[in-house]
């Protein structure tokens, strides 16, 4: 590509140099010993085991390695390819586009603060940084006791509850950095606050098994479903006699 003088533009491929771009930490394991194997490869045939062509559980077998480890490493990604007859190459692809895989050892809670638009808006950016000076953590760091992990991401699809911050993957609306910083207090001290919607927390490695699809045994406390910020416009269109159009044929 050329300039409006010709000169050379250059134009970066791929990530930013700031990105990590490898699975590769310093002491993470790159083979697992034989008794590791053996009990990944159980929940493994059970997980494979519900799909017609093996390779369709490349995602759930990396949540179990994640579950593992707290983080995909050689070893993770080895075994993964060894069950499903699968590259090297194809498995760190599709490791490497999803962010729910973590690259680096992860604490036991993984703390995500949507800064996306809305979430920012309404005070996302302001509720990160208080975390990072209450943790006295950066962007995807951990604390030295090794109990949250903090990152910023984007979105969590819920932005009729923004801000909104996620612990596991489970939902913390309407936050604040006060009711931020009370709930990552909680984690520390070991009795972590009930989200806002969903099953209680727990680990993050235990959360990675769940959602390799190996049993959840968390108690359903009810909590959840569809709130009031969520049915505003709904509860509008009906006040108003509001309907969606008839399509073409005259069937609604």
């Amino acid at each position: 590509m050329t300039g409006p003088q010709g000169q050379p533009v250059f134009i970066r491929l791929g990530p930013p140099p700031e990105e990590p771009n490898a699975f590769v930490v310093e002491g993470a394991p790159q083979s697992y010993s034989a008794e590791v194997r053996a009990r990944l490869e159980v929940d493994a045939k059970e997980i494979m085991g519900r799909y017609p062509n093996k390779r369709s559980a490349l995602l759930p077998l990396l949540h179990l390695v994640q579950a593992e480890d707290s983080y995909l490493t050689p070893a993770g990604l080895e075994f993964c390819g060894e069950q499903l007859g699968l590259t090297g190459a194809e498995v760190s692809a599709v490791a490497s586009f999803y962010t729910m895989y973590r690259r680096g050892p992860t604490g036991d809670y993984l703390v995500g603060v949507c800064t996306n638009t809305l979430c920012a808006i309404m005070g996302g950016d302001a509720v990160f940084d208080a975390l990072k000076e209450h943790l006295g953590i950066g962007n995807d760091e951990t604390t030295p006791d090794g109990s949250v992990t903090l990152q910023h991401i984007e979105c969590n699809a819920a932005c009729d509850y923004a801000p909104v911050v996620m612990v596991n993957w489970e939902f913390f609306d309407n936050q604040t950095p006060e009711s931020a910083r009370e709930l990552v207090d909680s984690l520390r001290s070991g009795t972590p606050k009930p989200p806002t919607r969903g099953a209680p927390l727990c680990a993050f490695r235990e959360t990675s098994r769940i959602l390799a699809g190996l049993p959840d045994e968390r108690p359903d406390q009810g909590q959840g479903g569809a709130g009031e910020a969520t049915l505003a416009g709904l509860k509008v269109a009906k006040e108003n006699g509001m309907r969606a159009p008839t399509p073409p044929g005259g069937q609604s």
